[in-house]
């Protein structure tokens, strides 16, 4: 498996975020206006080319995560984050509803010293406006080697829309965004 590069062209940026399970984070960031692709992977771990399996296992030190790149032109990174932050639970330690471990865990991977800035003023915006009772345990660390997960792992709720995991988890965390962000959505989502 090869690892994701920055490819981006010199108008577009990445985000890439951790925050449980990415089929959960790719069907909201696939309906946002001014993404231009949204990729599922395996990011902060210590062993090369990881597979689902090996993550799976916590062993790795990977987290799930999406790798977004996106036009800053039409959104924000802070407006991602702030969506991030709307569909997961930061306060829960590599935990995310019924999926347990380091692979879930709460990150946020950054591509520039600015996002670093951004992440660190959203976070503790969140912990100022007292929204969550428990503390935001989101990492924020300098984007590692970032690999992309398997093939049959990329669009999966657009592919499985009503497979048992989608139906129960992801579809009301798209419910939520699709609520919450109206004006963010892209036109052919609407």
């Amino acid at each position: 498996m090869s690892e994701i590069t920055d490819k981006t062209s010199p108008q577009l940026e990445r985000a890439t975020l951790g925050g449980g399970c990415f089929w959960c984070l790719e069907a909201v960031y696939q309906q946002i206006s001014g993404i231009k692709s949204v990729v599922s992977g395996y990011a902060g771990g210590a062993r090369p080319n990881p597979s689902y399996e090996s993550v799976c296992t916590g062993a790795t030190g990977h987290a799930e995560i999406v790798d977004i790149e996106f036009d800053p032109q039409q959104i924000s990174f802070r407006d991602l984050l702030e969506i991030f932050f709307v569909i997961h639970n930061p306060t829960t330690l590599n935990y995310q509803g019924n999926d347990h471990g380091t692979q879930y865990r709460s990150v946020i991977f950054t591509h520039s010293d600015e996002q670093v800035r951004i992440a660190r003023e959203v976070v503790q915006e969140l912990e100022d406006s007292k929204i969550y009772a428990d503390p935001v345990v989101t990492q924020i660390d300098p984007a590692p080697t970032i690999y992309p997960a398997e093939d049959y792992h990329q669009n999966y709720f657009q592919q499985h829309p009503h497979q048992g995991y989608c139906a129960a988890v992801v579809a009301p965390k798209l419910a939520k965004f699709r609520a919450k962000f109206k004006s963010l959505i892209a036109p052919q989502y609407a």
